[in-house]
């Protein structure tokens, strides 16, 4: 363990300085990560989603007693100034802050808008932090964005982060080159799991990030489960009835086109090396992000369980197939829609980890 530490420092000093939440029978939090706001212009990745995400906080997270974790890169500072940001989306913010009423917000920062630790009167500054240990009995869910994996990004960051943003600003804008960013490359994006992956199992811990914007469940990818679920629904079909059998092949076709898509898509880090070994280890989970073109994914930690869940506007295609009879919930009179791809019990995922790590 000490030979990992040594190669990961930066973790490793995580735990000892997160600030420590105690999750009890009845906690419920929402994480969400990677909102990216800018100034409501057309290069507001924000914008897309900013009413879904209004709507699921006011209408469902607050009276449903959520107590709210923003998981890094709530604001993109490599295209926007601050004083720009806070003055388009100060609604937002606003609401943010509402979750201090009955429960609690509390912020973390990413490699987008790290530079907010300097800003004093930064409009959430007292809810900022680095990271976040929520104990769980014994047990540790590590929450922090992600970029901290990466040695080279963190010990370099300030001169990084100011060589992106010229970048961005100066060379990007003006020649309209787009999606500069980690989480647009996938060797870098599994390596960033692939660090952080180690370090949990090592630690026996639970680690909550953002930063790739890949939805993770029990540390699978969204290729990795739809692999999982066909060899799960192969073999419940031998002793199934006649009936059972008919839903079965229907799942399983389902699943297979939406596999197909995947490959389509080019997902094939995903697909080699989403499961990082033989047997997958539920030590990693991600809340994906708020910047989707069709919707948003979130992870709620609610009374004792962890899901993975999907926002979408209705009159858009899914994005994100379940098939674990999980019917979509409309929210009110909107036209959005929250559905469930995923969820455990915590105390069932802290069982699988201590027993295969």
């Amino acid at each position: 363990m000490g030979q990992y530490h040594k190669k990961h420092p930066h973790l490793e000093r995580l735990c000892k300085t997160s600030r420590v939440v105690e999750l009890g029978k009845e906690s419920r939090i929402l994480v969400i990560s990677d909102l990216h706001m800018g100034n409501g212009g057309r290069r507001d990745e924000f914008k897309r989603n900013a009413r879904l995400v209004e709507s699921m906080l006011r209408r469902y997270y607050l009276p449903e007693g959520f107590s709210l974790i923003l998981n890094g890169d709530v604001e993109e500072l490599f295209k926007f100034p601050l004083d720009d940001i806070v003055d388009q989306w100060g609604h937002i913010y606003d609401l943010f802050r509402e979750f201090d009423r009955d429960g609690f917000l509390l912020r973390t920062f990413g490699n987008h808008d790290a530079s907010l630790q300097e800003e004093r009167g930064y409009i959430l500054a007292r809810n900022m932090i680095e990271s976040i240990r929520l104990q769980y009995g014994d047990e540790s869910m590590l929450v922090f964005h992600g970029h901290q994996a990466s040695v080279f990004l963190w010990e370099t960051y300030p001169l990084v982060s100011k060589m992106v943003a010229l970048f961005l600003r100066y060379i990007a804008k003006p020649f309209g080159i787009r999606n500069f960013s980690m989480a647009y490359n996938s060797r870098r994006r599994f390596a960033i799991e692939k660090a952080i992956y180690d370090f949990s199992n090592q630690s026996k811990i639970v680690s909550v990030i953002g930063h790739t914007h890949r939805p993770l469940f029990e540390s699978l990818s969204k290729v990795d489960y739809l692999n999982y679920r066909i060899e799960e629904l192969c073999r419940a079909f031998p002793d199934a009835g006649e009936r059972d059998r008919g839903v079965i092949r229907e799942k399983i076709t389902n699943l297979k086109s939406e596999l197909d898509a995947c490959y389509r898509s080019g997902k094939r880090i995903g697909l080699r090396s989403g499961v990082y070994n033989n047997i997958t280890i539920p030590s990693v989970f991600n809340s994906g992000c708020t910047i989707g073109k069709r919707g948003i994914t979130a992870l709620e930690i609610d009374r004792g369980r962890i899901r993975l869940v999907y926002w979408f506007n209705g009159k858009q295609s899914r994005k994100y197939l379940s098939d674990r009879n999980s019917t979509p919930l409309r929210l009110d009179s909107t036209g959005y829609y929250r559905i469930v791809l995923n969820e455990d019990y915590l105390d069932y995922v802290f069982s699988r980890l201590h027993l295969l790590a």
